[in-house]
């Protein structure tokens, strides 16, 4: 992975265990597309703002990246989290996130997301 992809998938996170949107922000081109698989799909910076900070959840999300791997203009990680909904509080997941990059920005975000016990 280079160094530019290594620190812009490192920011994303970083951003998201803090709520900085504008840390988040920064990774992404303006057409941004955010497909997480089953449930919603974002496009461009205005609508991905929107979903960093999700009505349906509160508090900052727990983040713990496993594995990291990429091809190319590809890189995914994958791990698990832990977070709390509005309606049924605590919960844990596990996630595989696909970063898409052009011209050294994240393009796409592909997010699977399975609840654990």
């Amino acid at each position: 992975m280079t160094n530019t992809q290594r620190h812009l998938v490192e920011e994303y996170f970083a951003g998201f265990r803090t709520s900085d949107h504008r840390r988040i922000l920064a990774t992404l081109t303006d057409d941004v597309e955010w497909v997480i698989h089953g449930h919603r799909t974002t496009r461009g910076k205005a609508e991905f703002d929107g979903e960093i900070e999700n009505p349906a959840f509160t508090g900052k999300p727990e983040l713990d990246i496993h594995r990291v791997y990429e091809d190319g203009p590809v890189v995914i990680a994958t791990g698990e989290g832990r977070g709390a909904t509005v309606d049924h509080g605590p919960f844990r997941f596990a996630f595989n996130d696909l970063f898409t990059f052009r011209d050294g920005l994240i393009a796409r975000v592909d997010s699977y997301v399975v609840p654990l016990p």
